[in-house]
């Protein structure tokens, strides 16, 4: 059997093992029916031996009725079973029908049809008996010199197949491929035949590379890759001819194929780290990038671009410029991946000129239209803010340019605008008279609620001046309209005129309030009654067209209810006058000041309580505008008023930003701590080191282990046990268990599988089933397990995404008699998904844009109890730990003791799925209770992370 296995190098799966015809109808079929008949019991016969059974009865019925077929598609099955069929007996020697099978083999390889020849020289590659291989040596050689190109291309590969596990049956191998190779006109062959060389002589391969070595860079594209391949294996064995191999690879740089190009600037960061080549092989990346147009491609290059900065530092900065081209490309993945190179390699140097381009691409979204235009504003916006953050000479240009743009973005670009000028005017003192007069001159065009909170926030902590103030004073004015608002707007409803309002009358004084007594004259001159109804219909006209008046943006966004807005004026009036009162001496003009202030406040909440608001004003906001209310009128007493408003506010902002800017050197220090090389590190000095411990060496054979999950084995013997799942009960008659290994995307089922009875279990069988988005893509083989015996099999899972996933099955084997069928049920196993979610970070603005557009949401009730000395930090720690979760709430505002916490949490699935959560819980004694709401896209995600089994029991993990 595991002979057998050896030989199988494909698994097909088999629907239905009950339907299985039997030997004798098999025989008949293959006897009896026509070749497109035989095509289909041709297929049969090889999922059945694929999956288990090796029907060595059927060979003759296939070597008599099947082997003398001209059939393409049958003599291409007919190899697929010579592949697969047992070969040999019990005894180990070959079968006498063998004989039979080289006597068709070998007419095959000299067949006139050029497909069967060809198709006939692809098995003999697969073919290890020597027996079998040496009739066939005459007609493979034969082969090369075949007049079409499709057999000469697989005979040489066949050649170089006899030689590597055959070497004494065609020992002049070599020789044959390199005579071939100069006489030979088909680029195709000639890269087939070069690539057989390499895999049996390297030697050889090295003579016909020297022979042909200033030819290369007008060869084919498909030699020129097989050649660069070599060169990479030939430079690290011969470092002497290193120099005229890079010689060679800077000339194919400039090859017309971009896979060449790519393999040659591949090739060069392999060989070489001279700043020089690196340099170009990066030049050579990102014009790739410009000049091909699947993004996927794309991305690769820029990937390529982005591992040579990181190793490489500084070098290539000059090529900032370069890299930002390539945002002319329609895909917002390409240019945000772009722009993130990018703003990795600004310098002091380049920045002026990447803000200039930045600002140059910024005013085509509000000109043009892209595809995902606010999302990639938003990317600009934020890669304009990090170079004004970490270059402040550009910082004053920038915030001009973003200013500008204040009325034109939407409402989410302006936030984040209103979001960095809030920390460029906190982190350069010199810009802020500068910035706050250019924000003051653009509040009668700003309409959106949020950016005018911000910019009203600006205003009131850095108008240090009293000039500032008076500028600042006067524009809020003029942005708020006539005051009292109340007593104005009633006016304008009393000025209203019955029937169609004319806004114009309004404005020239015109028109009178028409009386509203009971009795009206027609225009016939008659005489009617107006009802109430009509009465009070024209007053809801007259209120309506009040309402759709127009009026300055600050009072339209108080009447239309934004009371926040409205709570953050009055703060930003009662800071004005504080300071005013602070820095001048002009006693009557604060007083002035503070009872404007006090009158635009009452004012306010008077209009918020009357039928000219979309609705009525809420307690909170009412608690607010009163408290600066009374600020102001005692603030002269109670010097603690003003340090509240004007000093910690301030402060607070600044703990803030300056979180922030530790996050950003921390995630700074991370990377170059990646990146660094320490002092005690091993030094590498290739004339003392090994010929293939040179660094870059298996670099290829590196990333096709990470690819294939090869570094798995860096796992401890813990951390497997733990993924250990008991499948049956030690009593039952198989026992089963299975180490559940999880990779990025699939699952691998290792199943172990013990015999626990006397009796060998014929045809045993684990049967997979899935609940979820999984599937199970490769089955375990049927087996047959002795007494006391024990198997491993495999099953692998597909898993396409963090949804609730389990995994049932059982295991079928037969009795004694073939007609008895024993099942065992097998326990369920359940997909973790804490596998596929990663802690991530995204910003504040952005988890608040998530949270509004997400629409499923669980919310799952906390009641559990902490062990004694441990608060709610320690909850919060313990919940990021179940859920695999980071916290975006800042520390300085989780610091304290306190019996309440809230906090943002966020992470990311490996299918890109964004999970949110908000946490909000409180502690009397050990008892913690509250609740975490968690938002996502998708159902799956939200319900899977509240149904955790854990996320009452934290106390535990504490």
């Amino acid at each position: 059997m595991a002979t057998f296995l050896d030989n199988a190098y494909s698994l097909v799966h088999q629907d239905n093992t009950a339907d299985q015809p039997s030997v004798q109808d098999l025989k008949n079929q293959l006897e009896k029916g026509n070749d497109e008949s035989k095509q289909d019991t041709m297929k049969r016969i090889l999922t059945i031996m694929l999956n288990g059974d090796p029907m060595p009865q059927l060979l003759m019925h296939i070597i008599r009725f099947v082997m003398p077929s001209k059939n393409k598609p049958l003599k291409k099955l007919l190899y697929m079973y010579y592949e697969v069929c047992p070969k040999h007996d019990a005894g180990g020697k070959l079968k006498q029908e063998m004989i039979l099978v080289c006597n068709g083999i070998r007419m095959d390889l000299q067949h006139a049809n050029e497909y069967i020849r060809g198709n006939t020289l692809r098995f003999l590659c697969k073919l290890r008996d020597a027996e079998l291989i040496e009739p066939l040596l005459a007609p493979a050689r034969q082969c090369l010199e075949h007049r079409h190109s499709y057999v000469r291309k697989n005979a040489v590969f066949a050649i170089a197949s006899i030689y590597q596990h055959n070497e004494a049956l065609m020992p002049d191998a070599p020789e044959l491929l390199q005579a071939f190779l100069e006489s030979e006109s088909d680029a195709t062959c000639k890269r087939n035949a070069f690539a057989a060389l390499i895999s049996i002589s390297h030697d050889q391969a090295l003579e016909y590379l020297s022979s042909v070595f200033e030819g290369i860079p007008n060869a084919d594209e498909l030699l020129q890759l097989v050649e660069l391949e070599f060169i990479r294996k030939d430079a690290i064995t011969n470092s002497q001819n290193k120099a005229r191999y890079l010689r060679l690879i800077f000339d194919l740089l400039e090859a017309k194929e971009s896979t060449v190009v790519y393999e040659a600037a591949s090739s060069l960061t392999t060989l070489t780290s001279n700043p020089v080549a690196v340099k170009a092989a990066a030049a050579k990346f990102i014009e790739l990038s410009i000049k091909e147009s699947d993004n996927n491609v794309k991305l690769i290059v820029l990937e390529k671009v982005n591992q040579l900065r990181r190793v490489n530092e500084g070098i290539l900065d000059d090529l900032t410029m370069e890299i930002l081209r390539v945002l002319s490309s329609p895909d917002l993945d390409v240019r945000r991946k772009a722009l993130s190179i990018a703003m990795d390699m600004v310098s002091s140097k380049n920045v002026e000129e990447v803000v200039l381009l930045l600002k140059k691409e910024l005013s085509k979204t509000v000109d043009e239209q892209y595809e995902k235009n606010n999302e990639y504003r938003s990317l600009l916006i934020h890669s304009i803010h990090q170079c004004a953050i970490k270059f402040s000479e550009v910082a004053a240009s920038v915030v001009g340019l973003l200013m500008d743009f204040i009325a034109d973005f939407n409402n989410a670009s302006a936030v984040d605008v209103i979001q960095f000028v809030k920390e460029v005017v906190e982190k350069f003192p010199k810009l802020r008279a500068t910035i706050v007069g250019r924000l003051v001159s653009t509040l009668s065009e700003v309409r959106a609620g949020k950016v005018y909170r911000g910019s009203l926030w600006i205003i009131g902590e850095y108008s240090l001046e009293a000039n500032d103030i008076r500028e600042a004073w006067k524009h809020i004015r003029a942005s708020l309209g006539e005051i009292p608002i109340l007593a104005s707007e009633q006016r304008l409803l009393e000025e209203q005129p019955d029937g169609e309002p004319n806004l114009n009358d309004q404005v020239n004084g015109n028109t009178k309030a028409a009386p509203s007594g009971s009795r009206k004259v027609l225009a016939d001159g008659t005489y009617a009654t107006e009802s109430a109804l009509t009465s009070q219909s024209a007053v809801k006209a007259k209120l309506e067209a009040v309402k759709a008046a127009q009026k300055p943006p600050l009072r339209q966004l108080i009447l239309d209810g934004d009371y926040y807005l409205a709570s953050v004026l009055a703060s930003t009036l009662t800071k004005l006058v504080m300071r005013h009162s602070e820095i001048s001496d002009d006693q009557a003009r604060t007083n002035a000041l503070r009872a404007e202030a006090m009158l635009i406040m009452i004012s306010i909440i008077r209009v918020g309580q009357s039928q000219f608001v979309k609705h009525p004003i809420d307690e909170d906001s009412i608690d607010r505008i009163m408290s600066c209310v009374r600020s102001l009128a005692e603030f002269a007493q109670k010097r603690e008023l003003e340090n509240a408003f004007l000093d910690d506010t301030r402060k607070a902002f600044r703990d803030m930003v300056n979180v922030e800017e530790k996050k950003r050197a921390e995630k700074d220090a991370l990377t170059k701590a990646k990146n660094a090389i320490q002092v005690d590190d091993v030094v590498s000095i290739r004339q003392l080191s090994k010929k293939n411990a040179v660094d870059g060496a298996d670099e290829i054979q590196l990333d096709l282990e990470k690819a294939t999950g090869g570094d798995s084995a860096t796992e401890d013997l813990s951390s497997k046990l733990s993924r250990v799942v008991q499948l049956t009960g030690f009593s039952d008659p198989v026992y089963a268990e299975a180490y559940v290994q999880v990779h990025q995307f699939d699952i691998i089922l290792d199943v172990l599988l013990v015999n626990q009875t006397q009796d060998t279990l014929q045809n045993l069988s684990v049967e997979f089933a899935t609940l979820g988005d999984l599937k199970v893509v490769e089955r375990p083989t049927t087996q047959n397990l002795s007494g006391l015996d024990f198997l491993n099999v495999q099953a692998t899972i597909k898993v396409s995404s963090t949804d609730t996933g389990v995994i049932f099955g059982n295991v079928v084997y037969e009795g004694a008699s073939s007609t008895d069928q024993n099942v065992v049920i097998l326990n369920d196993v359940h997909v973790d998904i804490m596998d596929y979610i990663q802690p991530a970070q995204c910003s504040e603005t952005q988890f608040r844009t998530m949270w509004t557009e997400f629409e499923w949401e669980n919310k799952v009730n906390i009641n559990t109890k902490m062990p004694a000395g441990k608060g709610l930090r320690d909850f919060l720690k313990g919940l990021m730990k179940v859920t695999n979760m980071s916290c975006l709430t800042p520390d300085a505002s989780l610091s304290g003791d306190c019996q309440f916490l809230s906090a943002n949490l966020y992470a990311r699935s490996v299918f890109g799925e964004d999970a949110l959560a908000n946490l909000s819980v409180e502690q009397e004694g050990e008892n913690v209770t509250g609740f975490v709401r968690i938002r996502s896209r998708s159902q799956g995600l939200a319900l899977s992370l509240g149904s955790l089994k854990g996320l009452n029991k934290i106390g535990d993990y504490v």
